[in-house]
């Protein structure tokens, strides 16, 4: 019931994590307000909730007037607004695909900068103990070649959420997440080694990561926040070197 009635914003809703976290929140009866680019997928999304509690809204958050017409019509359907999960982010690889001026500012337009100026026009419209979640992801903290573009913006979401959380103290609790692997296509398809290379047994699914939402968006997490918690089933304190447990280095 603590999640009855509340309102939740959403970016990149319409797949994956995002569409999860829409699904959940929607379940336990809070109005959910989700943004996509994808159109048919998100359109598709809405029908399924069969309420008009819920809002779909179409646009790249890439773009000022989209995020500013996102937050206006959510202000002017909801007036106050609980959650503010900022899960849209994507990827046009890095350095040695030749990632571009314009493509990598794209990205963090889209992973930071969006981030950002929702909560900032959202600033006025937060009811009391409300929260921010941010998703960032293990790679900020470490990387695979020619990642730099998603790499920089998950840096950037989690260094920008410790700041909102000083900044907005007493206002809004602020925190991230860093998912490692979480599967939102054929869980079934993975190999025994994918899920056994994890020292939780298994690869991550999307209920992990809406699990910890959850769980920071709650009264029972009041105490926490300008925190990074990281959802990868351990993978980011294995430490491997060749020849140990099987791990094999080859140039």
């Amino acid at each position: 019931m603590e999640f009855k009635q509340k309102v939740c914003v959403i970016t990149g809703g319409a797949n994956g994590i995002g569409k999860s976290l829409v699904k959940e929140f929607a379940g336990h009866g809070s109005f959910v307000a989700f943004i996509d680019m994808d159109k048919e997928v998100g359109e598709k999304l809405y029908e399924e909730l069969n309420s008009q509690n819920h809002l779909f809204y179409h646009g790249d958050i890439s773009k000022k007037e989209v995020l500013e017409g996102f937050a206006q019509e959510v202000i002017n359907k909801y007036k106050k607004i609980d959650y503010l999960i900022n899960n849209a982010c994507l990827t046009k690889k890095g350095i040695l695909s030749n990632c571009s001026f314009e493509d990598f500012n794209y990205v963090l337009n889209v992973g930071v900068t969006a981030p950002y100026y929702l909560s900032k026009l959202f600033l006025n419209h937060f009811n009391e103990n409300a929260s921010i979640i941010n998703i960032s992801s293990t790679r900020a903290f470490m990387s695979q070649m020619d990642t730099e573009s998603y790499t920089a913006a998950k840096g950037g979401i989690t260094a920008l959420t410790h700041a909102l959380a000083v900044s907005l103290a007493g206002r809004v609790r602020v925190n991230s997440i860093s998912p490692g692997w979480i599967e939102t296509g054929d869980y079934g398809a993975l190999s025994k080694e994918d899920h056994l290379q994890h020292p939780a047994g298994r690869v991550g699914r999307p209920k992990d990561i809406v699990n910890a939402v959850m769980f920071l968006c709650s009264p029972k997490s009041s105490f926490i926040t300008g925190q990074n918690l990281t959802v990868d089933g351990g993978m980011t304190i294995n430490m491997i070197y060749h020849n140990d447990h099987g791990w094999i280095y080859k140039e």
